[in-house]
């Protein structure tokens, strides 16, 4: 699989598995307004739209791995829901690593469907899958640019939504966002990333602490 960032330089299977990727999402029943253009869209076409717009942001140069990564990360999500896993911890994880292991498994069938070959298939399935983020330079990079995308487009929603959260609270969630990123996606979060002023001072009491943070956050 070439590494190069011009899609010209892609494999000639590239357009076709994300026009399969795309209609999968479209298929998705759940809505929600783009701010942008103030029209509803499915959500995980919204979804994968933010990823791959903060992917030519953050890192233009990622390999077609990546790319193909980035775009299918949320594939048929609706398809697991939170609700078919007990409302506990270790139901949240449960949840999400049976999501990983899902969304790899039919990201790696559209890739054989338009012919992509093993070793291919394999790379992808080991980045979307969450498979080794903090040793694996790829996987590292999608976890990167869907914490941004959280940041940038869903944490304003989220902070809406739970009222009842204190400071305190919002400092844990957003610590475990923050260990889950690497030292450049920190620094793109806080440069370069859209938030308003009260989030933004959010993140940096809860990230510019005296102790430092240590990666011990559930994986994302």
């Amino acid at each position: 699989m070439t590494h190069h960032s011009s899609y010209a330089s892609y494999s000639t299977h590239y357009p076709a598995l994300l026009q399969r990727i795309d209609a999968s999402h479209a298929s998705d029943p759940h809505l929600e307004l783009d701010t942008a253009t103030g029209q509803q869209q499915p959500k995980e076409s919204l979804y994968a739209q933010r990823m791959a717009n903060m992917l030519t942001r953050f890192s233009p140069e990622a390999s077609e791995a990546v790319h193909i990564s980035v775009r299918a990360q949320h594939i048929q999500r609706w398809m697991i829901p939170r609700s078919d896993f007990p409302m506990t911890t270790l139901g949240y994880k449960q949840w999400r690593a049976r999501l990983y292991k899902y969304h790899a498994d039919v990201t790696g069938e559209l890739m054989h469907q338009v012919g992509y070959d093993d070793d291919a298939i394999a790379q992808v399935k080991a980045i979307v899958g969450k498979r080794g983020i903090k040793v694996n330079p790829e996987a590292q990079l999608l976890e990167d640019v869907a914490s941004l995308v959280f940041l940038e487009h869903y944490l304003v929603n989220f902070v809406a939504a739970h009222p009842e959260y204190d400071a305190e609270k919002w400092q844990g969630i957003l610590r475990k966002t923050w260990v889950k990123m690497s030292e450049r996606g920190q620094s793109f979060a806080l440069t370069k990333i859209h938030l308003p002023v009260h989030l933004r001072s959010l993140i940096l009491s809860a990230t510019q602490g005296d102790s430092p943070l240590r990666n011990d956050s559930d994986a994302g």
